[in-house]
């Protein structure tokens, strides 16, 4: 897959008010390894408040928090995602938010786009963010 601009993206005010309403973030791709951004950025995010839940092929916990091997089968309001995974993924990752019907945020990682999957979910009412780092969006923020 071509890199693509993202042509479906919110404002650093819609960002800002990301942050300020949600509280549960299912990071998909969360790696147990600490020098992984996935890691890091979960680690910061946890660290200023936000309920993390990993989303990991294996594993029993990371952070401390149980891992689930997919975004279906987590049984806790999702309201975020934080997608560390390839962009041909995020379709199927889109179809899964929009199934479970919480997510409101659908936030892919720096270097990661997907302008149909960002589609779909924009078009099921979920804001989206591609291509920005949310660990550094918050601390530019706050």
């Amino acid at each position: 897959m071509e890199c693509e601009f993202p042509t479906v993206n919110s404002n650093m005010d819609e960002v800002k008010e990301i942050f300020d309403t949600v509280k549960t973030i299912a990071v998909l791709g969360l790696s147990p390894d600490a020098t992984k951004d996935s890691h890091r950025v979960a680690a910061y995010l946890q660290a200023h408040g936000y309920k993390i839940i990993p989303v990991y092929p294996k594993g029993d916990t990371i952070l401390g928090e149980k891992v689930y091997t997919s975004l279906a089968e987590i049984p806790d309001q999702v309201d975020m995602v934080d997608i560390f995974r390839k962009p041909a993924a995020l379709d199927a990752i889109a179809d899964t938010c929009i199934a479970r019907g919480d997510v409101k945020v659908f936030w892919a990682q720096k270097g990661i786009v997907n302008n149909e999957a960002a589609k779909k979910a924009e078009d099921a009412g979920m804001k989206v963010v591609q291509n920005q780092c949310s660990m550094v969006d918050h601390r530019n923020l706050y």
